[in-house]
Order: C-alpha cells, then structure tokens, then sequence
C-alpha cells in the first residue's frame, strides 16, 4: 500500500424467546398450470407461467465491436509439458504467470490421471517430443489461428516475465511472418540458418502459422530432429524461408540462461534484470523464487518511475501561474473535493486509539473493532515508520499515545488522516524528550478492477415469494395491482406464490372463518381477468415467522433452479428491478439485497391538505433508502439449499437459533458467495409503520424499530412539525 504523508511540529508537551413449532397447513395449487423448467417441482406446488411465455427467439443477443470489426486478442501462450512434469513444474508455471495471459494451454503427450485444477491440459496421445511439437502447432492453427495475433510457446522449465512478454507483443506488427527468441545454431553449424531455442521460448505471428499449416505433414515425413524445436526451426527454414531472430523494429528478445546452483536473490547483472525468460528452472521452488525475485525488481522499477515523475510535476509547477504553492499535495493524486453547498461538505470522523465517535448506528460514541481498528492500527503503524525513514540517523520515534485523530474519505483522492501524535523522540546521543507532531497521510484510491462475472441473461424466470401475515393483509391488494400492472400486462417472464402465515389461534378458526380469504379472492379475479394466470399459495402455521424458517418450506417445493426473489406487501413490483435482479443473483457466485427507497410519512410531509395537493404526483416521493430492511432479496434456491446445509451442523436440533437469524445473515455466514448490497432506486415502498415481533432476536427487532423511527420523516420536517406543536400549545 503507498501512503501519502505530511509533517508538521505541533508543540512539546510533557509526558503525562422462546421456540416455536412449524406446521404446513395447506397449499392450493392449478391442475392446468404449464412449466417453463424440465425439472418437476417436489411435493404438491406447481409453478404456473405467465398468459404468454417468454419464447426463445426473441431473445436479442448481444453484439461486441470487437466481433463486427474482427479484432483479436494479442497473445496465446502454449506450454509443453509431460505427464512427468505437469503436476510440479506446470503447475508452477500455471501459478507464477497464466493469469497474467488471455488464454494459457499445457500440451502434453500423453493423458494424465489426474489434471491439476484450473489448468487448460491437451494430451494428444503420443509423447514423442516432435510428434508432440506437430500436434501443437497443428492445434493451435486449427482452434485459434483467427482468433489470436501472436503465440507464444514454451517448455514447463521456462519462467515467463508475463508483463515484458505481454508488453513485447504490444510494440510489434502484426500481419507480418515473424519467428522470434533466442537464436542457436543447428548441429554441424555450417549454414547461417538459425533456430529458436525453446527451452526461451519463442514468438509465432499468425500470419507465419497460417503459411506453415499446408506444409506441416511434409516437414513430419521427410524431417528428421531428436529437438522439436530444431524440427520447427528446419520446418520455416525450408518452406518458408526464415530464420530466427532476436531483433525486430527495434526490439531486443532477450533472456536468461540460469546456473545450476544459482541463486535468484543474489543474481543482479543487468541481463538477468531485463530478462523474458529464465532458463532452465529445475524444480517447482526454484519458480516461485524467480517469481518472487522478478516481482520485487518490477515494484521496484515501478516504486522509481513514480518518484521520476513526481520530481517532473514539481518543477513543472513553477512554470504554472501560481507556482510551487500551487502544486496539489500529495504530487500526482487528483485535487481535494470542492464542494459547491453545504450539504457536500464532507465530514471527518474523529477517533482514538479505543473509541470512534462516528457510529453506524448514530451513537455519539462506540468501541473501534474489525475492520475500523484494523485501519487505525495501520495508519499509527505507517506514520511512525515515515517519521523515521524521514528524520534518522538524527532523529529516532517511538510512539506513546495518539492524541486526536481524524479521517475522512474523499471520493476523488481517498482516505484522508490527520494525527496529533505523542512521540518520544531519541537522539544519537541517546538523549530523549516527548514531543508532539501532526501528521497528515493519504491512502489513495488505486486503480479500478474490473471483476469478471459468469454470463446471465435477462430472459431467465423470476419466481416471486410473497409472505402476508394477518396483520399485512390490508396492503397485499396495492400489491397486486402492481403486479398485474408492470408484470401480467407486459407478459414478462415472472411467477407468484403467496405464503400465508397463521398464528395457532386463526389456524384452529381457519375452517369457520378464514383471515386470509378476501385476499384468497382477490387472487381468484386476477386469475378469471387474466386466463391462462394461476397464483399458488402456501398455508403456514407459527407463532413466529421466522424468514429462515418461511425460506425453508419454499426452497423444498421450487426446483433447485429457481430464481427467487423474496418480497414484502409494501413492495411496488417493476420490471427495472426485476431486470436487475436476474442480472445481480449469479447461481453458485453472488446473491444481491437491495436496499429500497423508503417515502417519508406524507401526513408529516404535508399536515395540512392544501400543501399537500399543491404537489404534483413525483413530487411525493420524499424519502430516503432505508439500510435497516433486509426482507428483499434475489437469490437462486441451490445457492439457499448449499448454504443451508452448510449451516445445519451448526444449530442442529435449535430451532430457536433459526428465529435470531434472517436469511441474510445465511448467505453472509454460510455461503461463501458474493452478498452484493446496493441501493435500488427502482424499489420504492410508502411509508407505512411496520410491527416489530418481540418475539425474534434483539439485532432484528433493533432494526425494525430504527427503520420505523428513521422513515417517518427527515429531521427538517420533525422539527418543524414539533415546532408548530410547541406553538399551537401554548396558544
């Protein structure tokens, strides 16, 4: 990590509940219901589509630029190795540098037993090494002789300098034969012909493979070499006329012959330093040696180039208007944020060695751990050593305590410290005194990565739950409204089951009069308004409902692929969302919670009925996104079933542990995946006051009276309104 860091002298100072049981009650399913999956679902429920599917046809693919224009990729790099060698030396190999390429392939003679894990093995049945050589330039002209530019092959007793390799092929032209390592005489050595030597490698332009494809079968009859990379070498030299180089346009292919017994810690010449490749490497350690050794020299180069250039933008700066004064501190990181109004002033946090006075859950005051003691720890940590890299031999530091601390996170530089610290200060002399410094450090923002993520698609089905209990009911025809609105109407690919939770009282009525049968009736006219439409439920008793509990009766009756998404009655179905939800649940790689968009109490907002009418429609929604809810969520039932067994040997027979968690909570623990939290603009709920179960665990019903207390209406509007109360009181 690079940290920024400044100085300055301060002054001297002197030193001083209950469980419960789950009964299935009933479940009401449609005899006519069509499936959109080959899987059957288990039990008794049936998945029912949509008035009309979604067909396959009109699914629009997506084009690239890079496949109309018919641009290829630079580099595929080949490895030969044996089946001797493929679980040590290749595997190494595989390790130190084929993530650095597009595409890495081991080919080896005969087929392995066992092909180590993530690695792209082709045996092609004889381990002949020309043989060997034969097939895999016919292999690679064959399968990818369109798609790359340059190809790169050598042995698994070759380290690989990716980064020069990769930088080499960027500097040269393609379209052109070039035959390109480190150049050796033939045996006998008469003729000025050469060969490349693969134990370097060598670099085969596409061009030149396309042209030596008709004559490989001529150059296995009639050319006869114990080397393969002399076979090849004879092979351009006779068809197509070239010879090896190590000097093209301008650039130098250079490499390494290594010692027996050498050392990759103490090599130093320049040779070594600027080295492609390494050769030969004896054994899987001697590997990660030379990967550890070539790693350090390029953060070193690369530790160098950026003091070069901040020295160029220093004394560049006084050619500027404002002169060296106006040179931004830390050199070469963006400019501090400016904000234009007070609501984008950013806050520093203060904080201390035991305490942060910047809380999530807006206490003034709470214990630094995890994550936030990690960070403080490495900014005391850092600034001491900078203060001695930057006073000694003269000066030494010891810390003894932080003073005052601050941060605060500038999106457009990073992480911003200032630290008054209490340092005890020794001089050569072995003299001592407590002194006080400010420090001020920058952990910068480093470059964005981009992840990549498994393909998904848009067209994929999404199974919605909907959990109502009595108390509920009264929002669920708002809901469906919704839903027939932005889902039924537009035929998108989307299903609906109801899940019913009773408590044990309204279950034993359930026969003489049913809490949930107006709602039971509104989802029969959906059904007769929309034909082919059919809406299951599922009857559940408990006293408490319990997420995890509610999840495990759906995931036993919904295929293993499903794509469920786990909604609210308060929840204003769309397609925008649900697009983003196929798109953010990847089955076995990531779950996505949404973080919806909670309206303010409009009979706050807007007391009296005239203001209220004054504002258009959008203009209502006035709110924030409410962080406390994790009710939604899009996840697939394999990644919930994996995770749930995972989390089986935990609780074993304690279902009460099951009521302390939520199925967020699952995914986090359990899954191993990515739990993807993000705000969603799309998910818009209305302001409605929710009722907190006592019953479940004290972190959830936390949150569910912070997120009643926090959505009723911003701090404005609450002081505003207690003002106009304090006044008509004491009128």
């Amino acid at each position: 990590m690079n940290w920024a860091i400044g100085v300055s002298s301060w002054a001297a100072i002197a030193e001083t509940p209950m469980g419960t049981r789950e009964v299935v009650l009933g479940m009401r399913t449609s005899s006519h219901a069509s499936y959109h999956t080959t899987k059957t679902p288990t039990n008794h429920t049936r998945r029912s589509s949509v008035n009309v599917p979604l067909n396959a046809s009109s699914v629009i693919r997506t084009r690239y630029i890079h496949t109309e224009l018919g641009i290829r990729e630079r580099l595929l790099v080949g490895v030969l190795t044996s089946r001797a060698t493929l679980n040590t030396l290749a595997v190494a190999v595989n390790r130190t540098v084929a993530h650095h390429f597009h595409r890495t392939f081991f080919f080896t003679g005969l087929r392995s037993s066992k092909v180590p894990h993530g690695m792209t093995v082709v045996a092609h049945g004889d381990d002949r090494p020309v043989w060997l050589m034969y097939e895999t330039v016919r292999y690679l002209h064959q399968h990818y002789g369109l798609d790359y530019d340059w190809f790169f092959l050598a042995q698994d007793d070759t380290y690989m300098q990716a980064e020069r390799l990769a930088e080499l092929v960027g500097h040269l032209s393609m379209g052109q034969d070039l035959y390109m390592g480190r150049s050796e005489e033939f045996i006998g050595g008469e003729e000025r012909a050469r060969y490349c030597h693969g134990g370097y490698g060598y670099l085969l332009s596409r061009s030149l493979l396309a042209r030596l494809q008709p004559h490989l079968d001529t150059c296995r009859n009639d050319i006869l070499s114990v080397r393969p990379d002399e076979w090849l070498g004879r092979c351009i030299i006779d068809y197509l006329g070239l010879s090896c180089v190590e000097v093209h346009q301008d650039m130098t292919y250079r490499s390494f012959e290594l010692g027996k017994k050498a050392d990759p810690e103490r090599e130093d010449s320049a040779q070594f330093k600027n080295a492609f490749t390494v050769h030969p490497v004896s054994e899987p350690s001697l590997m990660y040696r030379l990967h550890k050794r070539f790693s350090q020299i390029e953060l070193d180069w690369t530790y160098l180039q950026i003091q070069q250039l901040q020295v160029q933008i220093n004394n560049l700066s006084e050619l500027t208007p404002e002169g060296k004064v106006g040179a931004i501190w830390p050199i070469g990181v963006n400019p501090s944020f400016m904000p234009k109004t007070r609501f984008e002033v950013i806050n520093w946090e203060y904080f201390t060695e035991e305490h942060i006075y910047s809380c999530s859950d807006n206490a003034p005051k709470c214990e630094l751990h995890g994550a936030n003691w990690a960070d403080v720890s490495a900014v005391l940590e850092t600034a001491v050593k900078h203060l001695n890299e930057h006073y000694q031999p003269q000066l030494r530091f010891k810390k003894r305590h932080l003073l005052n601390g601050y941060r605060r996170f500038d999106p457009t530089r990073g992480m911003e410290y200032v630290l008054d610290l209490a340092l005890e200060a020794f001089t050569q002399k072995g003299h001592s005194q407590v002194i006080a410094k400010r420090v001020s450090l920058l952990r910068p923002l480093s470059t964005i990565e981009i992840i990549p993520m498994p393909y998904v698609t848009e067209a994929t089905q999404v199974q919605v739950i909907l959990p109502v209990t009595a108390r509920e009911q009264d929002f669920v025809g708002n809901f469906l409204d919704m839903y027939a609105m932005n889902t039924l109407d537009t035929h998108d690919n989307v299903l609906l089951t109801f899940l019913f939770v009773y408590n044990p009282f309204d279950a034993q009525r359930v026969s003489q009069s049913d809490v949930f049968a107006g709602i039971k009736a509104m989802i029969g006219e959906v059904e007769k308004r929309y034909g082919d439409v059919r809406i299951p439920w599922i009857s559940v008793k408990t006293e408490v409902p319990s997420q995890v509990k509610l999840m495990d009766i759906i995931s036993k009756k919904h295929p293993v692929d499903t794509l469920f998404f786990l909604a609210s009655v308060w929840t204003e179905v769309n397609a925008d969302f649900l697009n983003r939800c196929r798109m953010n649940a990847i089955s076995n790689w990531q779950v996505f919670f949404p973080t919806h968009f909670q309206e303010f109490s409009q009979t706050i907002l807007y007391r009296d009925q005239q203001t209220m009418a004054s504002f258009p429609a959008e203009a209502l929604r006035d709110g924030r996104f409410d962080r406390h809810v994790f009710e939604e969520a899009c996840f697939y039932n394999t990644d919930y079933m994996a995770s749930r067994t995972k989390m089986a040997a935990d609780i074993l027979d304690n279902d009460e542990l099951l009521e302390s968690m939520d199925v967020y909570e699952i995914f986090v623990r359990y899954s191993g995946l990515h739990v993807f939290r993000a705000v969603e603009p799309a998910l818009v709920q209305k302001y409605v006051r929710r009722a907190c179960n006592p019953r479940f665990s004290e972190d959830i019903y936390h949150r569910c009276v912070l997120s009643n207390l926090e959505g009723l209406a911003s701090r404005s509007h609450l002081a505003m309104a207690l003002f106009e109360q304090e006044q008509a009181n004491s009128t």
